[in-house]
């Protein structure tokens, strides 16, 4: 039987950011129900910076990160970010709206600026002519690496003493003596005085094992596939590219382009695999978006977004089980904001002082708490 302090269940982005931030401070154990950490959604993202993305609460914890991913304190061998960019392109009829949206993201992201229709096309010459009436373009968002990112916060982890478990299913939880006994699927058993609910689109599940009720936690599918950049076209140098409907966006990977129908499908939580369907819809729409002339496409895949009611993540102590702490729903923002809500989480989890800066992500977080869902 082995001992902890803490128990964190997952491990994706969620489950070894605050794993690491609690082991700084208390001795931790991490356990995954597969045999990769990051099988499932954090494994498959393409990950990017945009301080304009999510609700306000996710913005604010969002630019309260970038200083993490600037200077890293974990054990990082290469730079977090790499140079994108962001432009997002209004239809006919849809000038009006992207004002609107631009005037509402930009304390967020005030590099952000309108662009006319002749300098959209500048900016990312695979559009086509003729299609888009305004765009918005900020050139501060950017790129993470998410494998350098997760195996910083591994190292990190390691470095203080926390211990990883893969193939470690929990399948059984039971209060002794004031303190959570866990066994896994391997008949492991590890006591710890507080679990951490890490478990990504199967975190209402694992709350039924400890007998935690759900927070109604719904996992969406999003596919995505790589494409060839078109005859004299270098796909480096091309920003992140989305509509203002979110039908479609695509990204440069390599000389290829990374596109995404975007759709948001709920289903179980699962191995998620590519909606074929949904890749032709937004193939019609690029093609007719861009000049990318798609006719075949390589390499599908797809992740679970994970999100509740209100799509803000769900982060503190249950309210009827003070000793579970959830840490889950993190959307697509799950990467984003993964160094500012660790550290305030932990903080909070163990009753230490917050970090002081910036203000606006400390308030940010109160707006997390599960309390809000029962």
């Amino acid at each position: 039987m082995n001992r902890a302090s803490v128990l964190v269940i997952g491990g994706g982005i969620s489950g070894v950011s605050i794993a690491y931030e609690l082991s700084r401070h208390v001795p931790v154990v991490l356990l995954e129900m597969e045999s990769a950490l990051a099988h499932h959604t954090s494994g498959r993202s393409l990950a990017t910076f945009v301080e304009s993305y999510g609700p306000v609460a996710v913005r604010a914890l969002t630019r309260a990160s970038r200083s993490f991913f600037e200077n890293p304190p974990t054990r990082v061998d290469s730079p977090l970010f790499s140079p994108l960019g962001l432009l997002m392109v209004a239809g006919p009829g849809q000038g009006s709206d992207l004002v609107d949206f631009h005037a509402s993201v930009l304390d967020n992201a005030p590099q952000s600026r309108l662009v006319p229709a002749a300098e959209v096309l500048e900016i990312n010459p695979v559009l086509a002519p003729g299609h888009f009436e305004l765009g918005m373009f900020d050139p501060a968002t950017t790129e993470i690496d998410v494998h350098e990112l997760q195996q910083g916060y591994i190292r990190g982890l390691r470095a203080n003493g926390g211990t990883i478990h893969k193939s470690a299913e929990v399948v059984a939880a039971r209060r002794e003596n004031g303190a959570w006994v866990v066994t896994d699927a391997s008949g492991a058993t590890r006591t710890a005085e507080v679990v951490v609910n890490a478990a990504g689109a199967w975190a209402d599940e694992v709350a039924a094992v400890f007998g935690v009720r759900p927070v109604g936690i719904r996992p969406l599918r999003r596919s995505a596939f790589m494409v060839k950049a078109p005859a004299g076209v270098r796909a480096r140098g091309i920003p992140l590219t989305g509509s203002l409907d979110h039908s479609w966006h695509f990204m440069p990977q390599g000389e290829m382009f990374a596109c995404s129908p975007a759709e948001e499908t709920l289903q179980p939580p699962s191995d998620a695999k590519p909606d074929e369907l949904e890749i032709a819809r937004a193939i019609d729409d690029l093609n007719e978006a861009t000049v990318l002339r798609i006719r075949g496409i390589s390499s599908p895949w797809a992740g679970l977004r994970t999100f509740v009611a209100d799509g803000l993540p769900v982060v503190g102590a249950d309210s009827d089980h003070e000793s579970f702490f959830w840490y889950a729903a993190q959307g697509g923002y799950g990467m984003q904001l993964a160094p500012a809500m660790s550290q305030l989480a932990a903080a909070d989890l163990l009753g230490l002082a917050r970090p002081q800066e910036p203000a606006c992500a400390a308030d940010a977080l109160r707006e997390l708490s599960p309390t809000r869902l029962r």
